[in-house]
Parts: C-alpha cells; sequence; structure tokens
C-alpha cells in the first residue's frame, strides 16, 4: 500500500505531457502483454495486473489535474 502512494506522488510531481508519454507507454506495453497471453507466452500474469492498474493511477492523475484547471 505505501508503495503505491509514493507512486501516486511522483505521478502527481509530473507534467501533464511527461503523464501523457507514461500513459502511452503503458498502453503499448499493455498490449503486447495481451499479444503474449494470446499466444501462451506469458509466465508472469501479475504483470497484467499491475500494469492494468498503473494505467489507471495515471489516468486518474491526468483527471485531476485538468479538474483543476
Amino acid at each position: 500500500m505505501k508503495a503505491n502512494k509514493q507512486r501516486t506522488a511522483e505521478l502527481k510531481a509530473k507534467s501533464a505531457a511527461d503523464l501523457q508519454t507514461e500513459l502511452l507507454s503503458l498502453t503499448k506495453a499493455q498490449f503486447g502483454m495481451r499479444m503474449q497471453v494470446a499466444t501462451q507466452q506469458m509466465t508472469n500474469t501479475s504483470e497484467f495486473r499491475k500494469v492494468r492498474r498503473d494505467i489507471a493511477r495515471v489516468k486518474t492523475v491526468l483527471t485531476e489535474k485538468g479538474a483543476q484547471k
């Protein structure tokens, strides 16, 4: 739980442009993992969940930054 709070604080410190690039890289990673699952090459399925949650964190911070303006 503590690591999540640190991760969220790091994201809040980034600019919106940095968050967009982070979101793009996470989305690409998620796509790659989805392909690995489809071809049965993925061994560590817990990574898929972590990436999905990181994407949600980034989107949440982006929404919060948009609401502040």
